[in-house]
């Protein structure tokens, strides 16, 4: 069952141009999605206009290597690490799910344009679609703030939960169908509705977002290298501007682990 590809089961009873059309269209939903969300965002011109920042604004000049470095950092970092995640239950739910998708994906993309495709293709299909499973479930049932530390049910549905749970309804249903044999019948029917939602609510998931994290975490390291910091403090209160800008006599002078008790208590977070 793990090295037969399901979709060819399904190409004896729909035709494979119509599922490969089904699939394209798929792509320019997400595509169409992404770039209505970055237009009614804004988020483009965001970090375009700090990109395009004045040369003199930043405290240094970041010459090409350091530019190479920091692009290279966040692919490594930030991207493929998930390094934005200090709760490291979340950092591993979420590297299950992104690198279970991606697998998923991959693979459906192969085997339904390759029929004949088996083997290697199915089981790293199969692997990617138990894997976000497990990262999805796990995240929705015990890491959520709103369930592990605010007490909230688990069946709590808000918009903002549109994007994980049309993936794990299509990721589990999709491999339910494959379990049951493949064919046109009602799980496939289940399956294709919520790819449907899936890809079809960019404009209103947090879908995007997956486009939107390298861009803010590149241009976070980008603001830290040339001293700009987005306009916040930086770490050393000894230059009298930087104390100034405190509004408490207090602050001005305090030291900066001051009132790091907080800590004593790990947070629970997204």
């Amino acid at each position: 069952m793990f090295s037969i590809n399901p979709f060819a089961a399904l190409s004896a009873v729909v035709p494979p141009a119509v599922i490969q059309g089904y699939l394209i269209a798929m792509v320019v939903l997400v595509a169409a999605g992404t770039l209505f969300d970055i237009v009614h965002k804004g988020s483009a011109k965001y970090f375009f206009d700090n990109l395009r920042r004045p040369k003199g604004r930043g405290a240094k000049p970041v010459g090409g290597g350091e530019l190479a470095a920091i692009a290279a950092r966040t692919v490594v970092v930030d991207v493929l690490a998930s390094g934005e995640f200090c709760n490291t239950r979340r950092r591993i739910a979420h590297l299950l799910g992104m690198y279970g998708f991606v697998m998923y994906v991959a693979a459906t993309v192969v085997m339904v344009f390759n029929p004949a495709a088996g083997g290697i293709w199915a089981q790293l299909w199969w692997l990617g679609g138990l894997m976000v499973c497990v990262g999805g479930y796990w995240f929705w049932f015990f890491i959520r703030v709103d369930v592990a530390a605010e007490g909230q049910s688990p069946l709590r549905l808000m918009r903002a939960d549109l994007f994980v749970l049309s993936m794990l309804a299509s990721t589990t249903l999709g491999l339910a169908w494959a379990a049951a044999g493949g064919g046109a019948g009602v799980l496939f029917g289940l399956y294709v509705i919520a790819t449907t939602v899936l890809f079809g609510s960019v404009p209103w998931s947090k879908f995007a977002h997956m486009f939107f994290k390298p861009a803010a975490a590149f241009e976070k390291r980008l603001s830290e290298a040339d001293g700009t910091h987005a306009n916040l403090p930086t770490l050393s209160r000894d230059d009298p501007a930087q104390q100034d800008r405190h509004s408490m006599e207090l602050l001005k002078n305090a030291p900066m682990d001051m009132g790091l008790g907080i800590k004593r208590e790990a947070p629970r977070h997204y």
